[in-house]
């Protein structure tokens, strides 16, 4: 005769699966109407007459840093609000708002209005992670949540590569415009698939909500803004986290935003094949994403740092050949893409999810993890127009990619700092 004991608990773990398997498709969604600018990049810097904008890489920068910082400064909102109100219902918001401004951003022609825009969708793409970190700390343990947030980080690795392909073949077929367009749809029809299916928290007293041992349930959401806002900010170990993933950041959005162009104006070749072959940049993140929370539960106690760490040092070694690498073979170009995407989107995920849900006081996941992702998105601004600088300066881009390697070291040198730090549940 079945245990029922062990009924429950098989009942809590695949409703668990299920609703992670939903933020995998919601938050992965995301991505196809941020970085598939990137793909728009290179006929926006093409002349008018050839039916781009004639933008130089400093406008470039600009419009590109815009989303970076109100993503920002919308992490360490909705990090409060996430707390407080549905996060199926934010995540509607975020998600129809920003396939709205991919539209209105495709029929914009002005350099300050192409700004203002792309920073309202940066505002709409952060009511993405926050409620989405509220939705898994609801219904994830504490020693699940290292191995479900990696999953759920492939989630957006492979919307990454799916985004290159799409809005790749878009813009070659439609114009840049058709970069915007085509995704917008997409992301549209994902929104309603998360309206139908997705619930915010297990019922009270179900074996869902019983297997979960923290983060659990409305009683840390009746704390105030300024006591969410004191755990979070006097907590030292946050502010190493988010210095170390704005460095990140800054690294990962230089080949994030700027690689495809780089691809195709090394390689001579059209933006079409460019984005098929740098598609295998966030394909060498989905096995990133997931081992690299695998690792930290397995071999290091859930501990995120050490893993990071390593992989960031890895990142800072590859970003010094690549440019190298880039003018002399294609298929090595490729083979080493794979490897960035692993050393980026690895770490990127244990610094963004699994360490601020690790580290909170009080039950505030949503919070720290907006907290650290402001951070993150700050140094990511900074990237961009310290990028766009460099390029219209005339450094070239090795000279560039040097400079992306340093951040890659310094996040490294962060991230070590925290080696033998533990979950806070742990200690």
């Amino acid at each position: 005769m079945a245990d029922p004991s062990n009924q429950r608990v098989d009942g809590a773990i695949g409703r668990q699966n299920r609703i992670a398997w939903i933020v995998w498709l919601t938050y992965g969604a995301f991505y196809f109407c941020r970085t598939n600018v990137s793909a728009a990049v290179p006929g926006m810097k093409s002349s008018i007459s050839a039916g781009g904008l004639g933008l130089d890489e400093k406008d470039i920068g600009l419009i590109l840093a815009g989303l970076k910082i109100a993503y920002a400064v919308g992490q360490l909102l909705n990090g409060q609000l996430a707390e407080r109100i549905s996060p199926r219902r934010l995540l509607a918001i975020g998600m129809l708002g920003s396939a709205a401004l991919n539209v209105a951003f495709g029929f914009s022609t002005s350099l300050y209005f192409l700004i203002f825009i792309w920073a309202a969708n940066g505002y709409c793409q952060s009511l993405g992670w926050t409620p989405s970190v509220r939705v898994l700390a609801n219904w994830i343990p504490v020693a699940r949540r290292g191995k479900v947030i990696g999953f759920v980080g492939t989630g957006y690795q492979l919307a990454g590569v799916l985004t290159y392909v799409v809005a790749g073949q878009a813009a070659e077929m439609l114009g840049w415009r058709g970069a915007l367009f085509v995704p917008a749809g997409i992301l549209v029809a994902a929104a309603l698939v998360m309206l139908i299916f997705l619930e915010d928290a297990p019922a009270a007293g179900s074996e869902a909500a019983d297997s979960v041992e923290t983060g659990r349930g409305a009683a840390h959401r009746q704390l105030s803004i300024g006591t969410t806002l004191w755990l979070t900010l006097t907590n030292p170990a946050l502010w190493m986290v988010g210095l170390s993933l704005g460095l990140l950041d800054a690294c990962r959005y230089g080949f994030v935003d700027w690689g495809l162009t780089h691809l195709k104006e090394v390689q001579n070749t059209g933006v079409g094949m460019a984005a098929l072959k740098y598609a295998v940049l966030p394909a060498g993140g989905i096995p990133g994403a997931y081992l690299a929370g695998w690792a930290s539960d397995r071999f290091f106690g859930s501990r995120r740092a050490p893993v990071a760490c390593i992989l960031l040092l890895l990142l800072g070694a590859c970003c010094l050949v690549y440019d190298w690498v880039a003018h002399t073979s294609v298929p090595l170009t490729m083979l080493l893409l794979v490897v960035i995407g692993f050393c980026i989107f690895g770490p990127q995920v244990l610094l963004v999810g699994s360490a601020p849900a690790d580290l909170a006081r009080g039950g505030t996941s949503a919070a720290a993890a907006g907290f650290v992702n402001s951070m993150g998105y700050a140094g990511a601004a900074l990237g961009d127009v310290l990028t766009g600088r460099s390029l219209s300066s005339g450094d070239g881009w090795q000279q560039t990619i040097y400079l992306w390697a340093g951040w890659a070291f310094a996040s490294a040198a962060a991230a070590g700092l925290l080696w033998r730090v533990r979950p806070a549940a742990s200690t």
